[in-house]
C-alpha cells in the first residue's frame, strides 16, 4: 500500500498542473454539444490557371500551398484532404488557426481558395478536435493519462479510509449504472 500521503500531494500536485487545459477540454466538450463552436473569418481567393484542376490531392495540395506562400501565410497543422461529393471535388486542409479549401469553380480556368481564419475560442475548439500540430497531441495524450491517473489514485484514496469504502463502493456501482443507461437512452 502506498504511503497515503504521498498519494494525496501527487494527486493534489498533478491536478494543479493539468487544470487548465483539463478545464479548456470541459469547456469547450461541454458547449460543443449545444453546437457553441467559435467562429471563422473567411478570405476568399480566385486562382487563375492555365489549365483545369483536377481532382489529385498531390496537384491540389501544390497548388494551395503554393497560392499560400503567395499570401505569405502558413499552412494549416493537419494533412490536407481530397473531399468528393459527386461530380464537386475540393482540396479540404485543416489545422487550428486556420482552414483552406480549394476548389474548382464554374470556370474550369479558375479555382476557389477560401482561407478560414480562427477566432481565439474556434482555436480552442480546434484543438480539442485534434486538429493542432503534433505538439498539442502529445500534449493532450499527457492529459488523458495524467485524468486516469487522478481517477485511479482519488479512488484508491477513498477505499483504503475505511469510512468511505462501502459509500465509494456504491457510488462506483451508481456511476456505471448511469454511463449505461445514458449511453443506451443516447
Amino acid at each position: 500500500m502506498m504511503n497515503r500521503m504521498k498519494l494525496m500531494k501527487f494527486h493534489v500536485l498533478l491536478a494543479a498542473l493539468i487544470l487548465p487545459v483539463a478545464t479548456m477540454f470541459m469547456v469547450t466538450g461541454a458547449l460543443y454539444t449545444w453546437s457553441i463552436k467559435g467562429n471563422y473569418t473567411n478570405d476568399v481567393y480566385e486562382i487563375r490557371l492555365s489549365k483545369p484542376i483536377q481532382s489529385d490531392v498531390t496537384e491540389l495540395t501544390s497548388l494551395a500551398q503554393l497560392e499560400l506562400e503567395n499570401l505569405a501565410t502558413n499552412y494549416p497543422e493537419g494533412e490536407p484532404k481530397l473531399k468528393v461529393y459527386g461530380n464537386h471535388f475540393l482540396l479540404e486542409w485543416t489545422g487550428s488557426s486556420k482552414n483552406v479549401i480549394l476548389e474548382p469553380t464554374d470556370n474550369e480556368l479558375i479555382a476557389k481558395l477560401t482561407v478560414k481564419n480562427t477566432s481565439w475560442y474556434r482555436k480552442l475548439v480546434q484543438l480539442h478536435k485534434a486538429k493542432g500540430g503534433i505538439a498539442f497531441k502529445f500534449y493532450a495524450v499527457v492529459l488523458a493519462i495524467s485524468i486516469g491517473t487522478l481517477l485511479v489514485s482519488g479512488f484508491v484514496m477513498a477505499w483504503q479510509t475505511p469510512k468511505l469504502k462501502r459509500v465509494t463502493l456504491i457510488t462506483s456501482l451508481v456511476g456505471l449504472c448511469s454511463f449505461i443507461i445514458f449511453v443506451y437512452l443516447s
